[in-house]
């Protein structure tokens, strides 16, 4: 016979808008529980809230005009009723009829307008029905249910907070956590300056706040985890201090005592940034490329599978700074963090169980660690590197492969006195697994380090560099054919470039045919000039 229960509306949440209401009453919650607060416990704090006012507002809710609809009662033309099960919308009863159903007691019949040429029809005079009943609030109804509310729609929601906390001058967010920066403990400069004595003799970090704490004596025993929040705040604010702990832990590091390459992108991983579209690109190709090659400077795309375990062919730039890429399909394999740029943890060699210090820097998309690593198993450009969780928080197993080491013939690239590249085909010794087609040995890295800090390559255009890198690859193939992966890898051996881009070129300028799949050949008149 129908339902007297109330609800919200189905496209509430969906909808939601944050009010001066709902941040009044969360810069009152930080004040009463005098804890600082993740996105997510104020968020699910705030559904809890706006349930409980919702509530109170439905069972008060009243007619904004006209009369509540109820069965039980009589009515007469011209009276304007509003429905509560309809959001209280609002129509005119038009006519009044007896009912005609010998089953059932006599009642009347209202035909009712609701405007736009909606008519419909509804009973009055019904003792015995369940919305004469007084309004009440449906408790099973899951808009009203703050677990459920949250887990449907609490990532939006908590975006929606952050943002609107991000705009106010009173609230300072530390790992994660908010707090008013009106009721946070003084950490004078005094207090700094024993903190960076004592990460100095720890050989610069990474600790945790906590034991700063006891280190400096600060007080621990009224409200530590304000206390904490404090000099969290503080050393986040000191340009000498960087928080390197992965989501959920704070950990602090030394700025100066980084490597080098944390704090600043190594030469070869930097990139000028060269303006180019993709518009005439076949999009086909173009994916089929990047399901062979993980490269940073190519863009994330909407929709990115994230497996557990993923293996990367090393490109010169990420071989020679002992770095990895790290991209959209990858990142879940390291750890991350609420806002700390650098990530310290430790990588595990699979085969030896070997801990490696790594870092995360997030800003330059990189991973930094691992040079000595290469070099002890002698690996090279285009080795394939495995990457997979660790079996604890903070930890990333890696591999090489297992594969003695042998003679391969493979392109080996050398350069001239005038800083010119030439690529043979000769034997190296090669450990590891590795990508045929871009895999290259390097018997003068040094030669190669000055091409990169003199900047020649990069100063000159890409389409240039391109043509030269080809007309070499071309002479180890009789046909004369090569693979944009192999351009890829070979262009890389002397300045930074995202494959899409190469692959653009190709396809977009006369002095390349394209001979199908990815290969390209420079055209005949290219050859003989």
């Amino acid at each position: 016979m129908g339902s007297n229960s109330l609800t919200l509306q189905k496209d509430y949440w969906h909808n939601f808008k944050f009010t001066d209401q709902d941040l009044e009453f969360l810069y009152n919650h930080l004040l009463e529980i005098e804890l600082p607060q993740t996105a997510e416990e104020l968020t699910k704090a705030l559904i809890s809230k706006r349930i409980e006012v919702e509530i109170q507002n439905l069972v008060n809710q009243k007619p904004s005009e006209g009369i509540r609809y109820q069965p039980g009662e009589t009515y007469k033309e011209n009276d304007v009723l509003q429905f509560p099960a309809l959001n209280w919308k609002k129509g005119t009863v038009t006519s009044i009829r007896k009912s005609n159903n010998p089953g059932m007691p006599e009642f009347d019949v209202l035909s009712l307008d609701f405007g736009n040429s909606e008519t419909k029809m509804f009973a009055a005079g019904l003792k015995d029905h369940v919305l004469n009943q007084p309004l009440k609030v449906d408790e099973n109804d899951p808009m009203l249910q703050a677990d459920a509310v949250y887990e449907r729609y609490g990532e939006e929601i908590e975006a929606i907070l952050t943002s609107n906390f991000e705009k106010v001058e009173d609230l300072v967010r530390i790992a994660g956590r908010w707090f008013p920066r009106a009721l946070l403990v003084d950490i004078n400069v005094g207090h700094l300056n024993l903190v960076e004595a004592v990460l100095d003799m720890n050989g610069g970090g990474p600790l945790p706040t906590r034991f700063l704490m006891e280190q400096i004596e600060l007080p621990t025993d009224v409200n530590s985890k304000l206390t904490e929040f404090s000099l969290n705040l503080a050393l986040e604010e000191d340009e000498r201090f960087d928080e390197v702990g992965p989501s959920g832990e704070t950990l602090w590091f030394l700025h100066r005592l980084e490597p080098a390459e944390v704090r600043e992108a190594p030469v070869t991983l930097r990139y000028a940034g060269i303006d180019n579209t993709l518009d005439n690109t076949d999009p086909d190709l173009l994916d089929q490329l990047m399901k062979n090659v993980i490269d940073e400077l190519e863009p994330d795309s909407g929709k990115v599978d994230r497996p557990d375990q993923v293996t990367i062919s090393l490109i010169y730039p990420h071989w020679r700074a002992g770095t990895l890429p790290m991209t959209r399909a990858i990142r879940k394999l390291f750890p991350s963090a609420y806002e700390a740029p650098r990530v310290q943890f430790k990588f595990i060699d699979a085969e030896t169980n070997q801990d490696i210090s790594g870092w995360v820097v997030r800003t330059n998309k990189y991973v930094y660690g691992l040079r000595n690593w290469y070099e002890s198993l002698e690996l090279i450009p285009g080795n394939y590197i495995t990457i997979s969780k660790g079996n604890k928080p903070g930890e990333v197993l890696i591999s090489a492969g297992k594969r003695k080491p042998s003679r391969e013939w493979i392109r080996t690239a050398l350069i001239g006195a005038d800083g010119g590249i030439v690529f043979a085909m000769l034997k190296q010794l090669v450990s590891g697994t590795y990508d045929e087609r871009m895999v290259v040995a390097i018997p003068d890295v040094e030669a190669l380090d000055t091409i990169w800090n003199s900047g020649n390559y990069s100063r000159q255009s890409l389409e240039t560099t391109l043509k030269k890198v080809m007309k070499e690859q071309a002479k180890l193939n009789p046909q004369g054919h090569v693979h944009v992966q192999e351009l890829y890898s070979a262009v890389n051996i002397i300045r930074r470039c995202p494959p899409g881009l190469i692959l653009s070129i190709l396809q977009n300028r006369p002095w390349s045919n394209h001979m199908g799949d990815l290969y390209f050949r420079m055209a005949d008149t290219e050859e003989e000039s």
